[in-house]
């Protein structure tokens, strides 16, 4: 016997009820024993006095009226009957099985499985139990052809069959001691099978704990091997950089200064620099990233700035070129025209060219570097770990820097971007006017656009945006094409306005946005397309369409594009929001204009696969963690895992051995 047996020696297990399992990710007996349920059904006897509103539990009593089924048309239908418990008389509901009809008898004690509904002292049935079995049984994610009958017969059967004595122990007894943690065995078998409330809290604890501890000890070692890797040392001109920093028409911030303090001690040390630089909306991120790109062209180095977006490209390439007039800088994208693509891979091959914008055309084959010191990405979490490799082995193990202007909460820049420095930009330049944001209904939008209209008589611009393109019948939506026809009309010939969205041409786009940046148009409608990092001084108004369809840090992002002039801006958030969470963020965006609190709102709200994108964001796929829930775990482990790797050959020393085993495993090493 052994962990790594196919699922097919357990008993009743075929190759085909085996494959069927593969869809789970379920393998081997290993696979089956640590494959943890998502919740539990506490089917403990409870009295409806101790219940909270919507609590799921067994509730028993006597059926004191005959249960009656009414109909609501061919599909719908409700069973209805009271029980008593105690005193009280209990209404039950089970809608969509009258089959059930037959096993209710007057006068007879009965069994519900469901929800209590307290404000109306009644119980929407799920299912009638023929005993009640005073325990916790585990409901497991599922796929076609396994039901939890199934699933939780073959883990009984493993266990049955020995498997679980064979686990070993993967932490070491101190661990174990310190946080007061059970042993991996008696975990795994109480996440399964928990005698009660308890044991299942204790199992749910350890094993928690131990999924952040590896992933951390992953990621303490991952920034181990980083720093043994050596790094180019650029030696920069402190007196030509501090004489660009006096050239700028304007001082940076203190946050500024830190950051750029930072990342430049990384580059003139051996070290290589892995640096997250993070920062709000509109807090001068890109001018720390310029004067770094500048102080490795003192030092005799080409540097790449990589953006998600050829508008972004272009957008930066004109920035630098502002910035640093003397400097030889080429622009790179996969829209260009062959022979100007072919210009600047030569100049950039021949060491002609100091520094390099472009998109994801940067690390394509054939693009190759004369002497490339430090790599640039903007909006990281948009690039995978790959194409950030690809990138490093286009030079001598250039530094790295990534930019976000995404804030990241604390709990997830510990877990996604554990293994690298991180900077962080969190004020705003000296002189920037708050953008006042205001939440109004759909059936104040005419007061709103006429407010608008004599705005942009004095002199302002609008970006209008709407979450969809086209019409959608599935969404009651304004969308940007109907509402381009729909503003146009409105205002009349009065106003200039266009319109932009992500089906276009990249050249399309970039004449709509050029005429924009040129003041030739005066409200431009427009898709999310504007979303990052676009910048048009003169823009002083963010009017977004249902905007309780984005999340808090799109809607941040978005009221990001205006307040970069001296004006006074403004953010207008039209939406008639049905939920209470869409309602709630539209008062927390008028609340304030943190984007690190927006942030730490939003990961509760929306969690987060949904605020970044899992698979984008580098963010791993935990099987027990919550981290917005166990973020005091997190900074346990984050803590502990730290602690080990500052001791000296670790991995010789017992009992971390254990650590180092289990680290060894190729699943740990994914």
């Amino acid at each position: 016997m052994q962990l790594q047996d196919s699922l097919t020696v357990l008993k009743g297990v075929g190759p085909k009820s085996a494959e069927a399992y593969t869809k789970l990710g379920l393998f081997t007996l290993e696979d089956l024993l640590t494959y943890y349920p998502f919740r539990y059904e506490d089917f403990s006897q409870k009295s409806v006095a101790d219940l909270g509103d919507e609590e799921k539990a067994v509730v028993t009593g006597r059926v004191v009226t005959p249960p009656q089924v009414q109909y609501y048309g061919r599909a719908r239908n409700r069973l209805s009957f009271k029980i008593k418990q105690a005193d009280l008389v209990i209404n039950v509901s089970f809608f969509n099985q009258p089959y059930l009809q037959d096993k209710i008898q007057l006068d007879e004690e009965v069994a519900i499985f469901g929800k209590w509904q307290a404000a109306k002292a009644s119980l929407v049935g799920m299912k009638v139990l023929a005993q009640v079995t005073d325990d916790m049984q585990p409901v497991y994610h599922l796929a076609k052809g396994i039901s939890q009958q199934k699933l939780v017969g073959m883990i009984r059967t493993a266990f049955e069959a020995g498997y679980l004595a064979l686990v070993p122990e993967n932490l070491p007894s101190p661990l174990l001691e310190r946080y007061r943690l059970v042993d991996r065995q008696t975990a795994i078998h109480d996440m399964h099978f928990p005698a009660d409330q308890a044991s299942y809290k204790a199992a749910l604890r350890r094993v928690k704990f131990e999924e952040l501890f590896y992933f951390q000890m992953q990621l303490a070692q991952l920034k181990g091997q980083e720093m043994a890797v050596p790094g180019i040392q650029e030696n920069y001109d402190l007196e030509q950089l501090n004489a660009k920093k006096a050239q700028l028409p304007f001082a940076l911030t203190a946050a500024q200064e830190n950051s750029l303090s930072e990342i430049l001690a990384d580059m003139a040390s051996f070290r290589h620099m892995n640096r997250l630089l993070q920062g709000d909306v509109g807090s001068g991120k890109t001018v720390v990233a310029s004067l770094a790109m500048y102080a490795s062209y003192t030092a005799g180095y080409q540097s790449a700035l990589m953006v998600p977006t050829e508008i972004l490209a272009e957008q930066h390439y004109e920035s630098l070129q502002g910035l640093f007039p003397d400097l030889s800088i080429a622009l790179l994208t996969s829209g260009m025209k062959t022979a100007v693509k072919k210009a600047a891979l030569d100049a950039i091959a021949s060491g002609q060219v100091d520094m390099i914008v472009g998109t994801h055309a940067l690390i394509q084959e054939g693009v190759v570097y004369q002497r490339l010191g430090l790599v640039i990405t903007d909006e990281q979490h948009r690039f995978g770990v790959k194409q950030r490799q690809a990138f490093r082995e286009k030079g001598d193990n250039p530094d790295v820097l990534m930019m976000t202007a995404t804030p990241i909460p604390r709990t997830l820049a510990i877990t996604a971007f554990g293994e690298m420095d991180v900077s962080v930009i969190d004020q705003l330049p000296a002189g920037r006017k708050p953008i006042v944001t205001r939440w109004v209904k759909h059936q104040q939008l005419e007061t709103v656009l006429d407010w608008v209209q004599g705005q942009v008589k004095e002199g302002a611009q609008v970006y209008v945006v709407s979450p969809l393109i086209e019409e959608s019948e599935a969404l009651d939506l304004k969308n940007a094409m109907a509402l381009k026809e729909e503003l146009s009309t409105y205002f009349g010939p009065s106003i200039r306005l266009d319109l932009m969205h992500g089906r276009m041409k990249n050249d399309e786009k970039e004449a709509v946005m050029t005429a924009f940046k040129a003041h030739e148009l005066d409200v431009l409608v427009s898709t999310t397309v504007i979303e990052v990092g676009v910048n048009v001084p003169n823009a002083s108004i963010m009017l977004i369409m249902d905007a309780d369809r984005f999340g808090l840090s799109q809607l941040h992002q978005l009221r990001g594009r205006v307040g970069r002039g001296d004006k006074q801006s403004y953010a207008i958030l039209v939406a008639n929001p049905k939920t209470d969470s869409g309602k709630r963020r539209m008062q927390i965006m008028t609340e304030t204009t943190n984007g690190f609190v927006l942030a730490e709102e939003d990961l509760k709200m929306r969690g987060t696969g949904e605020v970044f994108g899992v698979r984008q964001s580098g963010i791993p796929e935990f099987r027990t963690v919550d981290l917005v829930q166990d973020f005091a775990i997190v900074e346990e482990a984050r803590k502990v895992a730290q602690e080990i790797a500052a001791i000296p050959d670790w991995q010789e020393t017992a009992p971390w051995s254990l650590v180092t085993n289990f680290l060894s495993r190729p699943d740990h090493l994914d």
